[in-house]
């Protein structure tokens, strides 16, 4: 590696805090506060000069420091630099400076944002049917069975499914094995006999969805086992070490 690919790489690493808050993120706007603390932070390692710019009006805004150290922090320092007429040059500066040592930094934000999105896709998708599941089971307490359980969780990875779209073969393979009436509702004349989760068809669809839930930055047991109101989109920040 070059001197300067060693500088780019450091830097990279002491953002990677800030980046992991990617799996945190609920929406696009939130996932955009991410990449551009992203930005702003390599700008503050690698550009002083077009990073103190954006940092003047960074500084001189009382909301920064009001909420400095706080869930809406990163937040508000974001919105700030994004008033700054100095921001696209920082922006841009950071690209060119990633493409100069061999990173294509856009590649890799945007795989982290489209998988990040296909999996709140998917949760919501599937959530009105993960609900009604997790009610039954809850209603049948006394009678549930760790197999009654687990035939709930493969109908609502099913549904998960329906919302992925590198699933589509997976899906209708499976659909056509247990005999689906709708693809889209599998509840409608379920039978259960058929859902056997040793079949290879199984394997690659469950497989497939468990994939998903790694690019986007969780995983399938993490989000059955959430409570459906903990579930619901509540705003969440993350802080980095963004030098302020």
């Amino acid at each position: 590696m070059t001197p300067d690919q060693i500088a780019f790489t450091n830097a990279f690493n002491r953002q990677r805090g800030l980046l992991a808050g990617f799996a945190k993120c609920w929406s696009r706007e939130e996932l955009d506060i991410v990449r551009d603390g992203l930005y702003l932070g390599l700008a503050s390692d690698l550009l002083p000069t077009a990073y103190a710019n954006v940092q003047e009006v960074i500084v001189s805004t009382p909301a920064v420091a009001a909420t400095r150290g706080t869930s809406s922090g990163l937040t508000t320092m974001i919105h700030v630099a994004r008033t700054s007429p100095d921001w696209p040059a920082l922006v841009d500066q950071v690209l060119q400076l990633a493409d100069a040592v061999d990173c294509d930094l856009k590649c890799i934000w945007d795989t982290l944002q489209n998988g990040r999105l296909e999996w709140i896709q998917a949760i919501n998708g599937a959530q009105p049917l993960k609900a009604l599941l997790q009610e039954m089971l809850r209603r049948d307490t006394a009678t549930t069975s760790v197999g009654d359980v687990s035939d709930a969780k493969m109908i609502w990875i099913y549904a998960l499914s329906l919302n992925i779209s590198s699933l589509q073969a997976e899906r209708e393979a499976w659909a056509q094995t247990v005999q689906m009436k709708d693809p889209f509702r599998p509840l409608v004349k379920y039978q259960a006999p058929l859902w056997d989760a040793r079949r290879d068809d199984w394997r690659a669809l469950d497989v497939g969805v468990q994939n998903a839930a790694e690019r986007g930055g969780s995983s399938v047991e993490e989000i059955w086992n959430v409570g459906f109101e903990q579930e619901q989109h509540r705003p969440q920040q993350v802080e980095g070490d963004t030098k302020k």
